[in-house]
């Protein structure tokens, strides 16, 4: 009796079924991988933070909340949202006064960045009070007073100035000539270094373009002050302005706003589309796990026919996941720590994680990932052991020998709820815009799959008939494949799924970034009017247009300020602030109509103005708005505003979805210089000294490169879920035929060549993954089709090279995986 122990059962099944428990290990294996991986990333980013640099001496910092808060609900269902504003938020230096009288405060300097721009050059303009805090020190001359400039020394030497000689710069408040008054060493809080140049405290939010306002207040303590009180101190005395106290690591993310994208980044990643990812590897792993335990059907009929209890039955299988899964799930979370630091490591390449974030490993994801992999080992076993513990004695050889296709009541209801339910998120998709679409389409990809796998055996038996009837006609090998998928439906299920499930979400993925360049890419080729456009990394003098409208031949000439703007998009409760590309212009609609051919499509460009906007089509559909409607907004700086909507145009995703006029938002955004100047007629030779200068296709490019890190973020998550995919499609085909060994065997004892056998394993294999390239297109169609036709009113544009070697991949892994172990059987 020792040796119906349940453990020793289990000990013994894993001695001898090693193939099974194999294909098991590997699926919880990368489950824990996965799971791993993605909760590093989310752990980091709750937990990023950046040691500060300008704010190091100063122990408290008072800035203005970065964050736009939307409500939604009321009562019990009330709720706050927080979305990171496009642009700096800042407040009024009066509140330097009222912060420098609490306690233990020494003194509260008000502190300015913005941009300056001398000549082709630029630099980087503060307040000189912050030398109070950044250890600048000057090294001749004196501090500046209004109309005076202290410069760094690189500065100082790009302008060949020195003491007392006058220099040209402009800012946002214009060209002017400033006397040096001053040369300065930039101190370690200073990290733009030398070239920088320093404006009186009075004068500086005038040249930021901000008057009245500055992005934050360092506070610096007497000496023997506790920084606790004295943020307790500053608090108080700011009570109802608004303004955040910062003490800390907090006081880095004021000065490093690259910080509050890198967490959006992070635990959107490690959030979202790792709770995705941890589903899909938790749902295969579970199928992979099920099959492992059907495989033994006639071990465990046979150990009820000789007397075990189905309380035994349940306790092996219970025994063999908790040999397997913890130790799966370990080693597991070893490449999962490799593939967080390499996709983390590529974010900080990329510019979208700033360098002095680090990635935090501790024991809670690879906790999670453990106890994931044992719950669903445990789960899937515990689902697939019910039926051989319940069957009586007498009965379980005879159902053992005979597969059962139809499913259980009670997964057969389910798998017919989720098709239902996918069908009508695909319908709610196909009516909704925007991001809604977009919402809706994620809906239908995942109840899909989830319908797929409910209903395998339906699924495969329907594949099996449709595919296999081509299969009877095409000689014996491929006539006996049809026949075996014909009649072991449930193990073609176990096969198809991994494949349906790579080749749905791969091309979901992809397809979608590809289906949004393509759409982009045409706007803005067409949208692009103008014969030449004019650029420069640190934005266009202030009187670019001007110039450019006295160069010989110049028709017109139009200069962009590009920015972002937040939306509410959404009904109800379901609300929430979608970001939106804004262009102000500088000249009247029809100059604009000149250069840019937005594609009106109701309205007229000729209003927009102060207080006038013009939209894109699919933003006026999200946000439930049209000509003459009021839609409010979010300014860059967190403002709110309620512009009237003049126009509606068509080709916002190329290149703005929000119009409206440069005065109106200048002020808003840190730097006032123009990003581009679009000029029709004239000669680029006249324009190359306001910048670069390139024609519509050029500029079409350089716009085309600022979308590859979403590009590269879309390929990424498309490769590690397809890849996982394919890692489970392979282990699972493994798995069937070595476990078809036996059957193999009589094949071969009946008269089949080994070449017959291997035959019509290919084809066996080729049914596979053509029945999980169809299965697969047909999800992603469902769901690509109106989420794309929702965001950009188009079809989805598929390359077919792409979509070529998905289907090349499908079917070459199902032929290896097939054929390398069928051929690794027949020479035993």
């Amino acid at each position: 009796m020792r040796r119906l122990a349940p453990n020793g059962l289990a000990r013994a099944a894993v001695r001898f079924k090693p193939a099974s428990f194999a294909g098991t290990f590997v699926a919880l294996m990368t489950a824990a991988l996965i799971v791993s991986a993605c909760g590093i990333l989310l752990e980091t980013g709750a937990r990023a933070s950046v040691p500060p640099q300008r704010y190091a001496k100063a122990p408290v910092v008072a800035a203005a909340d970065q964050y736009a808060r939307l409500v939604t609900g009321s009562g019990d269902s009330r709720s706050e949202s927080a979305y990171l504003l496009p642009d700096t938020a800042r407040v009024d230096t009066a509140l330097a006064a009222r912060a420098a009288r609490a306690p233990g405060a020494e003194r509260a300097v008000p502190d300015f960045t913005f941009p300056v721009r001398r000549g082709d050059g630029a630099l980087t303009g503060h307040g000189w009070g912050s030398h109070a805090f950044t250890g600048t020190a000057l090294t001749s001359g004196t501090g500046p007073r209004t109309g005076e400039v202290v410069l760094g020394t690189a500065a100082a030497r790009a302008a060949r100035a020195g003491v007392g000689d006058t220099v040209t710069l402009e800012t946002a408040a214009g060209r002017a000539d400033f006397r040096v008054s001053g040369l300065a060493t930039a101190g370690p809080g200073d990290t733009t270094g030398d070239a920088t140049g320093w404006f009186a405290d009075a004068q500086s939010p005038a040249l930021a373009g901000h008057p009245g306002k500055a992005d934050a207040i360092a506070v610096l303590a007497k000496d023997g002050a506790d920084p606790d009180a004295l943020a307790a101190g500053v608090r108080k005395a700011l009570a109802g302005s608004g303004a955040r106290v910062h003490t800390g690591d907090d006081r880095g993310a004021v000065e490093d706003r690259g910080l509050g994208y890198a967490k959006e980044m992070l635990t959107g990643l490690g959030g979202s589309f790792g709770g995705i990812s941890a589903a899909v590897a938790v749902f295969t792993a579970s199928g992979t796990v099920a099959l492992s335990v059907a495989q033994r059907a006639r071990e465990f009929a046979l150990l009820r026919a000789i007397g075990a209890t189905p309380r035994q039955i349940r306790r092996a299988v219970a025994a063999e996941a908790l040999l397997v899964a913890p130790v799966a799930g370990l080693v597991g979370c070893l490449p999962g720590a490799a593939l967080a630091h390499w996709w983390f490591g590529q974010l900080q390449d990329r510019g979208a994680v700033p360098d002095a974030v680090s990635l935090h490993v501790s024991w809670i994801p690879a906790l999670v990932a453990v106890a994931t992999g044992l719950l669903t080992a445990l789960t899937a076993g515990w689902a697939a052991g019910r039926r051989p513990a319940r069957t009586k004695p007498g009965q379980a050889l005879t159902e053992a020998s005979v597969e059962r296709l139809r499913p259980g009541v009670i997964r057969t209801l389910l798998g017919l709820g989720a098709l239902v339910g996918g069908g009508s998120l695909t319908v709610v998709a196909a009516r909704s815009a925007g991001d809604d679409a977009a919402n809706a389409a994620l809906g239908v990809v995942m109840l899909f799959m989830l319908a797929v796998a409910l209903l395998g055996p339906l699924v495969a038996w329907t594949c099996a008939q449709l595919l296999g009837l081509p299969l009877d006609r095409a000689g014996a090998e491929a006539s006996l494949a049809a026949a075996n998928s014909r009649a072991n439906a449930r193990r073609l299920a176990s096969a198809i799924t991994p494949i349906v499930l790579a080749i749905a979400f791969a091309s979901t993925l992809v397809f979608m970034h590809t289906s949004e360049s393509h759409v982009a890419a045409g706007q803005l080729r067409a949208g692009v009017t103008a014969d030449h456009i004019v650029t420069d990394p640190a934005g266009l003098p202030g009187d670019a247009v001007e110039r450019a409208a006295r160069a010989p031949g110049v028709e017109s000439a139009v200069s962009l300020l590009d920015t972002q703007v937040l939306v509410p998009v959404g009904s109800g409760a379901d609300r929430w602030l979608q970001g939106t590309a804004a262009q102000g212009v500088s000249g009247s609609g029809a100059q604009l109509a000149r250069v840019q051919d937005l594609d009106v499509r109701s309205g007229s460009l000729d209003r927009v103005g102060r207080g006038r906007i013009a939209v894109d089509r699919t933003l006026a559909t999200s946000a439930k708005v049209r000509v003459g409607d009021r839609l409010p907004l979010y300014l860059p700086d967190g403002t709110r505003a309620s512009p009237e909507v003049v126009a509606v145009y068509g080709r916002g995703i190329g290149l703005a979805a929000v119009t409206m006029d440069r005065a109106s938002l200048a002020p808003h955004i840190t730097s006032g210089f123009d990003s581009a100047l679009l000029v029709r007629g004239g000669d680029a030779r006249a324009l190359a000294p306001l910048g670069r200068v390139t024609d519509a296709s050029g500029y079409a490019l350089e716009r085309n490169m600022d979308r590859e890190l979403n590009a590269w973020a879309n390929y990424t998550m498309a490769a590690v879920l397809g890849g996982f995919a394919a890692v489970a499609a392979v282990n699972t085909l493994v798995m069937t035929v070595l476990d078809r060994r036996r059957e193999l065997a009589v094949l071969r004892l009946v008269g089949s060549t080994r070449r017959q056998v291997l035959g019509m394993l290919r084809w066996e294999g080729l049914l596979v993954a053509v029945a999980g390239i169809v299965l697969g297109t047909a999800i992603a169609a469902a769901t690509l089709i109106p989420m794309v036709r929702g965001l950009t009113g188009e079809a989805p544009y598929v390359p077919p090279l792409v979509y070529a070697a998905f289907t090349a991949g499908a079917v070459g892994l199902g032929l290896l995986a097939t054929t390398l172990p069928a051929r690794m059987a027949l020479r035993r």
